[in-house]
């Protein structure tokens, strides 16, 4: 009988685990660090508008005399215009050229980073030469707020302990942490970053 009663209680726990890890799920996958005055804005790719926006809205507060932006990989569809003599502009030349025509940041202010890039982990490589060559010593992430986790480990491991890497969040992203599950686009948001921000703290890459 005892054994019964223990087997019922020790089912009744894990569930309210599985409960408060379901809904802790959204807080789990985001972190955001207190803004301060930085060397550069490190623009994370993925979105095409939001996080270079917030990029701006920074430098024109006075965080930062640098944008940096990270270029993403090229889609089949791109590679196969490109072949045909018919290339389109990549996502991060446009947001370039936005950053000046419309949100006025000046040119020598604006710096693309060379190749392609398909994930955080390339993301963190991709600055560190940056930011080793200008000893600098303070660098603000911008990404989606679903991210700002992942990406933190992906940086601080990478830009090592003589960086101060703080993570932002676009200020225009709805995602809600303590609300992931009330609309379809925030739960699978959540569901997609859930596991790849867990193997990122395990170290793992990609």
């Amino acid at each position: 009988m005892f054994f019964i009663k223990s087997r019922r209680f020790l089912a009744v726990a894990l569930l309210f685990i599985a409960a408060g890890l379901f809904l802790s799920a959204g807080r789990l996958v985001t972190r955001e660090d207190p803004l301060q005055h930085a060397d550069a804005i490190y623009v994370l790719g993925g979105t095409w508008a939001r996080r270079w926006l917030e990029s701006a809205d920074l430098f024109r507060e006075g965080y930062s005399s640098r944008i940096v932006l990270s270029p993403e990989a090229r889609d089949v569809g791109e590679e196969v215009l490109a072949g045909r003599g018919t290339p389109i502009p990549r996502p991060v030349d446009v947001q370039r050229q936005m950053l000046i025509d419309r949100m006025h940041i000046p040119a020598a202010a604006i710096e693309v980073l060379p190749g392609e890039l398909d994930n955080t982990a390339q993301e963190a490589d991709a600055i560190k030469p940056l930011v080793a060559a200008n000893h600098w010593r303070t660098l603000i992430v911008i990404t989606d707020r679903a991210v700002t986790r992942r990406a933190g480990y992906a940086m601080r491991r990478v830009l090592g302990a003589d960086v101060n890497v703080i993570v932002r969040a676009s200020r225009y992203d709805s995602y809600n942490p303590g609300g992931w599950w009330k609309t379809r686009p925030m739960f699978r948001t959540t569901f997609y970053e859930f596991p790849k921000t867990l193997a990122y703290w395990l170290g793992l890459r990609g």
